[in-house]
């Protein structure tokens, strides 16, 4: 039988997450390409994780009970992946970091690991994902790691070929395989990442997005086709699901109420039990509008508790916000916050709020000065003295995306960021999350229906499956990966928060 293989090295873009326990868009669409074009054939789904553990030896690179996140993602090939590559007629790579990306537990796969890898590999080659856009970017450097590139999408007809531009979603839904021999593949409860439509519905473009390059045009997927996928990945076993690929939520078919509610109604009907469901990604001016908070209803009266509504501010500061065309300002920011909060903010039998905003906020944008960090303090205050409620803030650096207007700009004169920025971050930590956690999170909340995922030196890391799902961390223990449990709120930190566990389940 002819052997074929996904390698997962995991993905991270503005607009989708693939680190397990996270199955992406790009590993779906592998598997179904890889289907139709071989239905004969034995596909494996292979994790980077499998393959460090093969070089490592068979064992983790901590000693236990220590959680190892080189190793973190093993799947049930991982003592084969090494033989499984060498014998794959076709390995398809999916990889690549839009944005730039920390986890707690895992690592994305780099291009030594990719390298190393496909160095075992004796079939063709292809690579899907971000990474594509690098590797098209500095050619040199990628000579002769693959045989064909594809960066958006791959379908059984292109796939020796390559591709530049994505499939037609009516040809990607008359690829789509059954998910259940990928699912069996996975021991983890996996998390599916689902799209509902490309490119970005602004009329302009914010000059660091890498959307607007990965897809110019905007193409919205019909409601039917995506209630459809999540009736294929129910079928398969997957319980939890969030509608995050795409720039915007609130944006999809133009902020058309009607289809919001018939997308969530017709997942909910087709997927009774589910356990999570949640979106990604709100651009505010969509959330601040008339009917952004008739969606956010909706939002909260579809979904599973604990969902968040990431925006991008990115800056409050009015110069960067000209200077990168960024068309939110704190005045529309601080309106969508409010209608987030209205919708949302009750909590859900589970304790936590149903639907509350998240922030993203951008440091090395041009234009930037010292008086941009006290301008995003400023808004920051604001927010916290109206006494709205806010589930998470992320900050990162900038990076120049091949094909943005940020990286045609080139090399730029260093910004105060390139220094300032870890203590711009304690700031920020400090003045606004750990206050913003003990706000969402008080001390004696009860917090059930947890899982245990992570075992660090500060003891062990509890979480619920979901968009950017809190961390309770049960101080000074080890308890074994997987167990279920409710803790009970006893401090607080700036990225996570501390729980005494109360009563666990069988």
């Amino acid at each position: 039988m002819q052997q074929l293989v996904i390698l997962d090295c995991f993905t991270v873009e503005p607009s989708g997450l693939g680190v397990p326990p996270y199955l992406s868009t790009y590993v779906r669409n592998a598997w179904s390409a890889l289907r139709r074009a071989r239905p004969e054939a034995d596909v494996r789904y292979v994790t980077i994780d499998d393959v460090r553990w093969c070089l490592a030896g068979g064992k983790p690179t901590v000693e236990p009970p220590q959680s190892d996140p080189f190793t973190y993602s093993t799947t049930v090939n991982r003592d084969a992946a090494i033989q499984l590559l060498r014998d794959a007629e076709i390995v398809v790579v999916i990889a690549g970091d839009a944005v730039p990306s920390v986890h707690l537990h895992a690592v994305n796969g780099s291009f030594e690991e990719i390298s190393r890898a496909l160095a075992c590999a004796r079939g063709r080659r292809y690579l899907l994902g971000p990474l594509s856009t690098y590797a098209l970017a500095a050619p040199a450097e990628y000579a002769g790691l693959f045989d064909a590139v594809h960066t958006h999408t791959v379908t059984s007809d292109d796939l020796l070929l390559g591709s530049r531009h994505p499939a037609a979603y009516g040809r990607m839904q008359r690829e789509r395989d059954s998910f259940t021999g990928l699912v069996e593949q996975m021991p983890w409860r996996p998390i599916a990442e689902l799209e509902l439509y490309r490119g970005c519905t602004r009329r302009k473009f914010c000059d660091f997005c890498n959307e607007p390059a990965k897809s110019p045009l905007v193409a919205f997927r019909e409601a039917d086709d995506v209630v459809a996928e999540a009736a294929e990945l129910y079928a398969a076993g997957v319980r939890n699901m969030r509608l995050g690929q795409q720039t915007c939520f609130f944006s999809y078919r133009n902020r058309d109420e009607d289809a919001i509610r018939a997308l969530l109604g017709g997942i909910r009907q087709r997927c009774p039990d589910l356990e999570v469901l949640h979106i990604d990604n709100a651009d505010p001016l969509a959330v601040a509008a008339p009917v952004g908070l008739r969606i956010a209803k909706l939002v909260a009266d579809y979904c599973t508790e604990g969902n968040c509504a990431p925006m991008g501010i990115e800056s409050f500061d009015p110069a960067v916000i000209a200077r990168n065309t960024l068309t939110c300002t704190p005045e529309i920011l601080m309106r969508a916050v409010e209608h987030v909060n209205v919708a949302g903010a009750a909590r859900g039998p589970g304790g936590l709020p149903m639907l509350l905003p998240g922030l993203n906020l951008i440091y090395g944008l041009p234009g930037e000065t010292h008086g941009t960090h006290v301008a995003n303090l400023r808004g920051l205050a604001d927010i916290f003295d109206a006494g709205l409620l806010c589930h998470r803030t992320n900050l990162r650096l900038a990076r120049a995306f091949p094909g943005t207007p940020l990286a045609a700009l080139g090399a730029l004169e260093p910004l105060p960021s390139a220094e300032q920025f870890p203590s711009w971050k304690a700031d920020i930590d400090f003045t606004w999350d750990q206050p913003m956690k003990e706000r969402v999170y008080p001390t004696g909340l009860r917090v059930p229906g947890l899982h245990s995922y992570f075992i660090g030196q500060g003891g062990t890391w509890w979480r619920r499956l979901g968009s950017y799902s809190i961390q309770i961390v049960e101080r000074d223990a080890a308890v074994p990966r997987g167990t279920t449990g409710d803790l009970v709120v006893t401090g607080h930190a700036p990225r996570l928060i501390y729980g005494e566990r109360v009563a666990s389940a069988s």
